[in-house]
């Protein structure tokens, strides 16, 4: 089915967990007649949201994967997906965001803005990504929308501007006014889907017009005309307001504010008509991708089905009938037995089946085109590949990846279950770039990582229940790194003679911290002393060193190894002689560097009634916690603060029952940072099995 691409809208709805995304998306699909009944979040009738498909999902009351979704509403069709609010499910809001136009930022309007609120908005702006913000929950005792806005200013720095302020809050919230069209609108009916429209209650009309002017005030910043008509006194028409609005948004100048309640079934209509006014088509967005014929030059894609094809498959899921691939088409067309190019890998691979998502269910099609958000069947590719035209050499870049922070050790009851273990991991790491596994070569253990504690838990639920596969797990285990603190100069000479041929390699040069955090290796050989063909066995010789380091075996990172001397040897100098001279010259050097142990810090928000604020410092405190802010409002306190991760281990249980179950917090990771040195010597113990040759040195 072709659509015009006008009327094309590809959104997220992401926020803080708990903020009613799913339920929201759960209304939106009601009113567009994609459902037919609501079911809840938390389904007492054992159906839970269509949104959330997993079993997981309807126990937890939570979502775990993003479920892509798809609506008509008055002429324009909407792809919507359905993002986690957790933080440990991250990278299901990253790779949504990287393909999606649009987004709604929900947020709770009691709570405000929280850490995960913050956390979805940097990667919104991350990749331009322009949203509306929908003040959910208004029907909640405390609701205070007005609020919200203010706090989207201080705390996200958006310019924003209520498009809406409700008629009456917490169990008498009925509607809103619309500040733009400026009438009352009312929601009624069993599911609110009779929308009434009203002059606004005479006891309003004050406010109505106050928050009006605030609205074009912030408008006539970016429009002339309406700054003219709003000094002259004059009557500014709706058509032309919106477009200033619709201009402002799109730029990210502007976050229109909407509100109401996707529970009680107030205000859903309304911002579906938000997204369909200020939201852009695929045409209005700046798509660009990387010419690998012209030196991976960045070229602007243009939205036109009839140019060469360009696609980006950003989730994969392993279902019934083998790989699901979803993939947003950024331009050109593809249709059912097609034949397109992965660039990755060189290969061609045919389109047998196309289909159009509904969470768990999906509709055949014969074929889609640039701005289309679809789903190809037995294509077997790995998430972030490009799809193309024979003659079309163009990759999109790749989305942010977060590196995992928590290691687990996992171990199969039986035969049976490792087979079953295998065929699960093997699934999970193609499609989850944040859950990786490895066999540790020194225990034989079988490691996964990931981003929390929570992240971990799901896996190993899902492997028991898709795959059948009893396992065991061990005490969750940090994710360390070691690093060097000082420059240590290195001349070391691989010296082997056997009965043949011997090896020879003479490097020197030194070792510094780097503040890039990654390893970087630089050559400043002149004259010929190591010819240019073992420059990259000297390189590959200090990266061997990586993985593990000589203080507590854990991959050594943010160093700069310079080689600036050497020696050969006319005929025992070979690749294996540089390689391990230069792993001879990290191990000569990393010693003198004075070595330090990094261990993973976390940004810490935990929040709850303020009469619990002393023994919620108290705990955070005890955790080697340091606090970076603390704010009150009504009655609720939130605190935040920087902790190793080492120290949260099961703080929620602790946390539940310091604050009689009114405490929550959540955490993500913010950088790495040196362990204090009261704590070397107990690390070193723990993990003296790691290190290469059974001990430090």
């Amino acid at each position: 089915m072709q659509y015009d691409l006008e009327r094309v809208r590809n959104i997220g709805i992401s926020a803080h967990i708990d903020s009613g995304k799913t339920t929201l998306t759960e209304r939106i699909l009601f009113y567009t007649n994609r459902i037919h009944a609501i079911h809840e979040v938390r389904g007492k009738d054992g159906v839970g949201a269509k949104m959330d498909s997993m079993e997981l999902e309807k126990e937890r009351g939570i979502t775990i994967q993003s479920a892509a979704t798809y609506c008509e509403w008055k002429n324009h069709h909407i792809n919507i997906i359905d993002t986690p609010g957790h933080v440990d499910f991250t990278v299901e809001v990253e790779r949504a965001l990287r393909v999606l136009d649009g987004a709604i930022l929900v947020l709770c309007s009691v709570a405000g803005v929280q850490s995960q609120s913050i956390t979805v908005d940097r990667q919104m702006r991350r990749y331009n990504v322009p949203r509306l913000a929908f003040v959910n929950k208004c029907d909640r005792s405390g609701a205070n929308p007005f609020k919200v806005c203010d706090q989207l200013r201080e705390k996200l720095k958006h310019n924003s501007v209520m498009v809406q302020i409700p008629i009456g809050l917490e169990d008498k919230h009925v509607g809103h006014v619309d500040l733009v069209k400026m009438v009352a609108r009312y929601f009624e009916g069993e599911n609110g889907n009779t929308i009434i429209e009203k002059e606004i209650p005479a006891d309003m009309v004050e406010q109505a017009n106050e928050y009006r002017e605030k609205l074009i005030d912030a408008i006539s910043m970016f429009d002339d005309e309406i700054a003219e008509l709003f000094l002259d006194g004059k009557e500014i028409p709706v058509e032309l307001l919106n477009a200033a609005i619709r201009k402002a948004t799109l730029t990210l100048e502007l976050t229109p504010v909407f509100c109401g309640s996707a529970y009680k079934n107030v205000g859903v209509q309304a911002l579906l008509d938000g997204v369909n006014t200020y939201l852009p088509s695929p045409t209005e967005v700046r798509n660009e991708a990387l010419d690998l014929d012209n030196n991976e030059q960045k070229v602007v894609l243009s939205s036109s089905p009839t140019e060469p094809l360009v696609a980006l498959a950003f989730k994969l899921e392993d279902g019934r009938y083998g790989q699901l691939t979803y993939v947003r088409i950024y331009r050109g067309t593809v249709t059912k037995g097609d034949t397109i190019f992965n660039v990755r890998n060189k290969r061609k691979v045919k389109v047998g089946r196309l289909v159009r998502m509904h969470s768990n269910e999906m509709e055949d099609i014969d074929g889609a085109s640039g701005g289309d958000i679809v789903a190809l069947f037995g294509v077997e590719c790995a998430s972030g590949d490009t799809f193309t035209d024979d003659n079309c050499n163009v990759a999109m870049t790749s989305m942010h990846i977060p590196e995992p922070v928590i290691n687990l050790m996992i171990k199969p009851k039986d035969n049976k279950a490792q087979l079953n273990m295998a065929k699960a991991l093997n699934r999970f790491t193609r499609e989850d770039p944040t859950f990786r596994c490895y066999v540790d070569p020194e225990s034989g253990e079988t490691i996964i990582q990931g981003m929390g504690e929570l992240h971990l838990e799901v896996y190993i639920e899902r492997m028991k229940r898709e795959y059948g596969a009893e396992v065991e797990s061990g005490a969750p285990q940090v994710a360390y790194r070691e690093t060097i603190t000082t420059r240590a100069d290195f001349d070391y000479t691989h010296k082997k003679q056997t009965g043949g041929s011997g090896q020879y390699g003479r490097v020197a040069g030194y070792i510094e911290p780097d503040a890039g955090g990654e390893f970087v290796f630089e050559s400043q050989i002149v004259g010929g002393v190591i010819p240019k063909e073992f420059i990259p066995s000297c390189e590959k010789g200090f990266r061997s060193q990586l993985d593990r380091g000589r203080m507590i075996g854990f991959p050594v990172v943010g160093f700069r190894a310079v080689i600036n001397d050497g020696k050969t040897h006319p005929v025992d100098s070979s690749d294996m002689a540089f390689q391990a001279a230069a792993s001879g010259a990290f191990r000569e050097a990393y010693a003198k560097a004075l070595p330090t142990i990094l261990e993973p810090v976390m940004a810490v928000t935990v929040e709850g009634p303020v009469e619990f604020q002393g023994s919620m410092i108290g705990l955070l405190n005890q955790r080697r916690g340091i606090i970076t802010n603390t704010t009150e409002e009504d009655g609720f306190c939130r605190i935040e603060a920087d902790v190793p991760l080492s120290d949260m281990f099961a703080f929620s249980n602790v946390l539940r029952s310091s604050t009689q179950g009114k405490g929550e917090f959540a955490m993500e990771f913010a950088r790495y940072a040196s362990v204090p040195n009261a704590l070397v010597d107990e690390l070193k113990a723990k993990f003296k099995d790691r290190v290469r040759g059974g001990g430090d040195e």
